[in-house]
């Protein structure tokens, strides 16, 4: 048996976004108890401030926004990582893209992800 319903776009809308709203509702619980957990410096180490994330939206280098926020320079950059500061340089200018051994070494070093650090595509 196939059964059919039928929404107006109003309530088919209405209905989105309340399950958007229970899945943010649950997923900031889930934070909280996060949080409580291990407290809140260490459940926000990586949360970027909003002019960071500006950054990012404008289309600035994630390596050199992460860098920054980390407070490294490019040369502890590279001792922390093993990757050469020129390398590091070039990445960060999109002189070249860095390769995934160069930038799993610089997430591993950064405390970040490889997707944290790959520029958007609009």
């Amino acid at each position: 048996m196939n059964d059919t319903v039928v929404l107006s776009r109003a309530e088919y809308e209405a209905l989105l976004e309340r399950i958007e709203d229970a899945e943010d509702a649950a997923a900031l619980a889930e934070h909280r108890a996060y949080e409580k957990a291990v407290g809140k410096d260490v459940a926000r180490a990586n949360y970027l401030p909003a002019e960071a994330v500006d950054r990012l939206i404008a289309g600035e280098s994630p390596l050199l926004v992460w860098r920054k926020h980390r407070g490294l320079s490019g040369q502890q950059l590279a001792e922390l990582s093993g990757v050469p500061q020129s390398y590091i340089s070039e990445i960060e200018r999109a002189v070249k893209p860095g390769s995934v051994q160069a930038l799993s070494k610089l997430a591993s070093a950064l405390g970040v992800t490889i997707d944290d650090l790959v520029p958007r595509q609009d």
